[in-house]
C-alpha cells in the first residue's frame, strides 16, 4: 500500500493543510530523517524513501515553532546556523506529541522505536504521566496553556493547543 493512503498519513496530510504546513512531494537525495527535508513553510517528502510516516508531524512541529520570519528562510542559507536550537527540539517535540492526542493517533506513531536515539520509551513515559518537559517555552509561544493559566483563563490545558502555529 502506498503510504499516502494509509489513514493515519492522509490524518496528518489534511491536518497539516489545516495549519497552514505546505507538503511538497519530489525525490529527496540523502536526508537527517529518510525521505523528509524542510523547506519554506513546507516540509518536502519523497514517499519511496520515507521509512517512518510519524516523523512527518515531528519535522512539522520544527516548522511550527519557529517564529514566522525564520520560518521562511529554513532550507536556505539564510537560516541560523544554530537552528534548531535544542528549546526548538524540545518545544518540537512536545508539539508533535499534541498533535498526536489532537489527531487521536498512537503516541508510537511519533515516537517509535528507531527514534529519538533509542529514548522513545523515556518520552512516552514522560508524556503518560504528565510530564511535559518544554511546556513553558510553548507557553511563551503562546501556543498553548498549562494547567495553572488554563484554569485562570477558563481554557483547556495542554495538550490542547490554543493554536498550531507560532505567530
Amino acid at each position: 500500500m502506498d503510504l499516502k493512503e494509509k489513514e493515519e498519513v492522509k490524518k496528518v496530510l489534511i491536518f497539516l493543510k489545516e495549519i497552514g504546513i505546505e507538503i511538497i512531494e519530489k525525490d529527496l537525495d540523502e536526508t537527517f530523517l529518510p525521505g523528509l527535508d524542510l523547506g519554506p513553510n513546507c516540509i518536502y517528502i519523497d514517499y519511496n524513501k520515507l521509512l517512518y510516516p510519524g516523523d512527518i508531524l515531528h519535522e512539522a512541529g520544527h516548522l511550527a515553532v519557529t517564529a514566522p520570519a525564520e520560518r521562511k528562510l529554513i532550507g536556505s542559507s539564510k537560516i541560523s546556523k544554530d537552528w534548531p536550537t535544542q528549546g526548538d527540539e524540545i518545544v518540537a517535540i512536545l508539539w508533535s506529541y499534541a498533535a498526536l492526542q489532537h489527531l487521536q493517533l498512537p503516541l508510537e506513531f511519533v515516537f517509535h522505536p528507531d527514534g529519538y536515539k533509542g529514548h522513545s520509551d523515556w518520552f512516552i513515559s514522560n508524556f503518560k504521566s504528565g510530564n511535559y518537559m518544554g511546556l513553558p517555552l510553548l507557553e511563551w509561544m503562546e501556543l498553548c496553556v498549562g494547567n495553572e493559566k488554563a484554569e485562570k483563563a477558563n481554557k483547556l490545558p495542554f495538550p490542547t493547543m490554543q493554536k498550531w502555529l507560532r505567530d
